[in-house]
């Protein structure tokens, strides 16, 4: 039968065989082909599980917007605000904070501060809150 395993407790750790162990060198000569494989899975219905790559998208498809790089900084600012808007005003806010070389709350922090100044002119608009 077989040997008993040995301890990895036993002292006797450098007397263990190893020169059984080595890397295949080539495949089994007693495996099939790969086609008759793929026939046979073929022919029972058995899905294959390859990686099926998606069909390149026509040049008339428009492309995917780039990707934003992220945009990390400490900065104190530890409240979260999320609102949904077009993409042109999402390009467009992201413009203006690239352009006068703000981060994203502290663009807001100007927008809120313009807005509030836009409001007051007109006499509707609250009291500034300061940040």
């Amino acid at each position: 039968m077989n040997k008993p395993r040995a301890s990895i407790y036993d002292g006797d750790a450098d007397d263990i065989d190893v020169s059984a162990f080595a890397p295949k060198t080539a495949s089994d000569p007693a495996a099939p082909p790969a086609e008759e494989v793929r026939a046979i899975a073929e022919a029972a219905n058995f899905p294959s599980r390859e990686v099926k790559r998606p069909p390149t998208a026509p040049a008339s498809v428009q492309a995917l917007p780039a990707k934003r790089e992220p945009r990390r900084h400490r900065t104190g600012r530890t409240a979260q605000f999320n609102a949904r808007t077009t993409p042109e005003t999402v390009e467009a806010f992201y413009a203006i904070a690239d352009q006068q070389g703000w981060l994203v709350g502290e663009t807001v922090e100007h927008a809120l501060a313009a807005l509030q100044r836009e409001l007051k002119e007109q006499g509707r608009g609250p009291k500034s809150v300061s940040s």
